[in-house]
């Protein structure tokens, strides 16, 4: 049995993940955004092993979701799910430009560098990551016409290089990208092709899997097979940068 914690499992790939690894006998740690998102939990809060709550397009709350994380003892593994693309439930969009860099890419690589590490890594990306900018300025959108499709597909990228720059940097850590597809979920649609059981399947065996194959680090994942990602994932330069990034806008290093 595996400890596994899961960001964003109130809903959608999150949840069906999670309930999916319970089903397999695995304890699970989950995570909601406030109170009132845990309360939507119902039973599954009770068949987990834990919940942590916090809003990751916070800073400070982010960091108080890795100390709870923390604070359960160490995880074998970590899901990366928590993300949005549209900013619509969560304030003016004048707000929403630094949300989505925030919740998507900020706060993986500050509860990356914070929680104590894990066996394995795994990050939601998205085939949409291949439209994302490979310019490392302006990632706040401060400066920039805004687009939130764009924006969306840069943290993508950001992800799932940081999957494969970690990869290189904790060789200890099976570190993994994973495309899940158009998935019918809330921020997928209805209309979306991509049924929630095959959405999750991926990251729950990445995440638990005894499968050799589970186990090879810093490879881009969709459907169970092996991708190749944008240049910019597997080109060191970006990673390196991308890193270097991250830590001067946190303010956190990694170990």
């Amino acid at each position: 049995m595996s400890r596994i914690f899961i960001t964003g499992s109130t809903e959608g790939l999150g949840r069906a993940a999670a309930e999916a690894l319970m089903d397999d006998g695995h304890e699970v740690i989950l995570h909601a955004r406030s109170p009132e998102r845990a309360a939507a939990l119902d039973g599954l809060g009770k068949r987990s092993g834990g919940l942590v709550v916090g809003d990751l397009s916070s800073a400070a709350q982010t960091r108080d979701v890795a100390d709870q994380v923390n604070a359960l003892g160490r995880m074998d593994a970590i899901i990366h799910n928590a993300g949005i693309y549209s900013t619509a439930d969560r304030g003016p969009a004048a707000a929403g430009h630094a949300t989505i860099f925030a919740v998507n890419s900020l706060a993986p690589y500050m509860l990356t560098a914070l929680i104590d590490r894990p066996s394995r890594l795994v990050y939601l990306s998205s085939s949409l990551h291949r439209g994302g900018e490979g310019s490392l300025d302006d990632l706040d959108w401060e400066k920039r016409e805004w687009d939130a499709g764009k924006a969306y597909a840069e943290t993508k990228l950001h992800v799932a290089a940081l999957a494969a720059a970690l990869s290189r940097r904790w060789p200890d850590v099976v570190c993994s990208a994973v495309d899940p597809g158009w998935v019918r979920t809330r921020m997928g649609g209805a209309s979306a092709p991509v049924d929630i059981d095959t959405g999750r399947r991926t990251q729950v065996w990445l995440a638990a899997s005894t499968d050799p194959a589970a186990l090879v680090s810093g490879r881009y994942w969709h459907d169970l097979q092996m991708e190749e990602p944008a240049g910019e994932v597997t080109d060191t330069g970006f990673q390196d940068r991308l890193l270097q990034r991250l830590e001067e806008i946190t303010g956190i290093g990694l170990p």
